[in-house]
């Protein structure tokens, strides 16, 4: 199933809503583009991961932010160089 995209949104009365791509209804009002950037948040946290695509107050795309259902990824693992020495040096 493809992952669902939330909209943080500029509005003409000053605040800011929450509204998921393909779909007119609004998620959510807000007073700060704040509040509405951590309800989109917390909307696809619960959902299993996403995107949050947010707009400037000029309808512009300012930043996405791709949010994944892993809660824990994996550690960066150095490899181990078998059979060398990573500080030697052949010319």
């Amino acid at each position: 199933m493809a992952k669902k995209s939330y909209h943080v949104i500029a509005k003409s009365d000053g605040q800011w809503s929450v509204k998921r791509t393909g779909t007119d209804r609004v998620t959510g009002k807000f007073s700060t583009q704040k509040e509405a950037e951590q309800e989109a948040r917390n909307i696809i946290k619960r959902s299993g991961g996403g995107e949050i695509i947010v707009h400037k107050k000029d309808g512009r795309v300012s930043t996405r932010v791709t949010l994944s259902s892993n809660q824990n990824p994996p550690k960066d693992s150095k490899r181990d160089c078998v059979g060398s020495n990573p500080h030697s040096v052949k010319g």
